[in-house]
């Protein structure tokens, strides 16, 4: 929902895990976030959430008084849960907006 957003506490780094109910394709991520600095996605191929490998780690432009939006092509890319860390921040606090992933 474009109305609903999930944010931190205020410590970082913060992290939430988007499960899939199988391993699929993925083509692209995409996120919507405000105040983040530095974003690492991370895959599991795992029926579970563990054995995350690090898969990109981006440092996002500040963009004051609007959402941020990046976009991560991912080729030859499966996942059957996605970790986002924010590892650092702009402010104290943090939201994310929207995270999109494209594939089959």
């Amino acid at each position: 929902s474009s109305t609903t957003f999930w944010t931190t506490t205020g410590m970082f780094p913060q992290e939430l895990i988007i499960g899939f109910p199988k391993c699929i394709k993925i083509s692209k991520v995409a996120i919507q976030c405000y105040l983040v600095r530095t974003l690492r996605i991370e895959r599991s191929v795992s029926k579970d959430p563990v054995d995350f490998e690090q898969c990109i780690e981006k440092d996002l432009q500040h963009t004051e008084g609007q959402l941020q939006m990046e976009e991560f092509p991912l080729p030859d890319f499966q996942a059957t849960y996605l970790r986002f860390i924010i590892k650092s921040a702009f402010d104290h606090f943090v939201s994310v907006h929207r995270v999109m992933a494209e594939g089959t």
